[in-house]
């Protein structure tokens, strides 16, 4: 697994968007048990957060370090630094395991036997992902042109498979049926820079060339922004629903 995270890791947590609670009930309805779920590459206890809400225990890993760090604490959650592909946790564990806008950096045939480990019989694998965001015409036409154009060389190759919506990765579970998801959020122009930044294209074009690739768009993304203090940006949330 690929650790392209530690870096800004308080930029990550402060920037990137989180999930809809209709996407954690969908999942929820699925669930047999809610004893112990896993948060597999959990970052900065996102959803981890959002399953201890509803599970008495919640084990949330990551290969990061720094983004632990960032996690906030919480009497359900256990956080630990593993691999996705090898843990430490005992067999037939988890009612459900969880791996948000994280699963296309793991070793596929490894992390699916640790799945198949660690799950219950009937326990459920949820893959989640996000798009790219939409605001206006004119600010998505800027966004584009920097996601393609400007940092488009610099994303690693794994990336196609979030371009994918998850669709072409291999899924050895018997699969559920998902409905779409999306997750709306009012930004003001410095929270869309900020998001911006947070790209690992971004971060491996501004080690490769030593300047941030967000100045070359900066005055666009003005332009586009016009005079309104906030926006609303939509994620389109994907997920890939699996019973072991």
């Amino acid at each position: 697994m690929k650790d392209n995270f530690s870096t800004q890791s308080d930029q990550y947590r402060q920037f990137r968007p989180t999930y809809p609670q209709d996407l954690f009930e969908f999942i929820y309805q699925h669930c047999l048990d809610f004893e112990q779920a896993w948060d597999c590459g959990t970052g900065n206890g996102q959803s981890a957060l959002e399953l201890a809400k509803r599970f008495k225990k919640v084990q949330a890993s990551d290969i990061s370090a720094a983004q632990l760090a960032q996690a906030p604490l919480h009497e359900r959650i256990v956080y630990s630094q593993q691999a996705a592909e090898k843990t430490d946790f005992p067999a037939q564990s988890f009612n459900l395991i969880c791996v948000a806008q994280a699963i296309h950096w793991f070793d596929f045939e490894r992390f699916y036997a640790e799945a198949r480990r660690t799950l219950q019989p009937g326990g459920l694998l949820a893959a989640i992902g996000y798009g790219l965001t939409s605001c206006t015409p004119a600010l998505d036409a800027v966004i584009l042109h920097y996601y393609q154009n400007i940092v488009g060389p610099f994303w690693d190759a794994e990336r196609k498979h979030v371009e994918q919506s998850y669709q072409c990765i291999p899924f050895p579970f018997e699969e559920i049926e998902t409905p779409g998801f999306s997750s709306d959020f009012e930004w003001r122009f410095e929270h869309l820079l900020g998001y911006l930044q947070t790209w690992s294209a971004a971060k491996h074009y501004q080690q490769q060339k030593g300047h941030n690739p967000l100045d070359l768009v900066l005055e666009d993304l003005k332009l586009a922004w016009g005079e309104e203090v906030k926006k609303v940006f939509r994620f389109p949330i994907f997920v890939r629903l699996g019973r072991n």
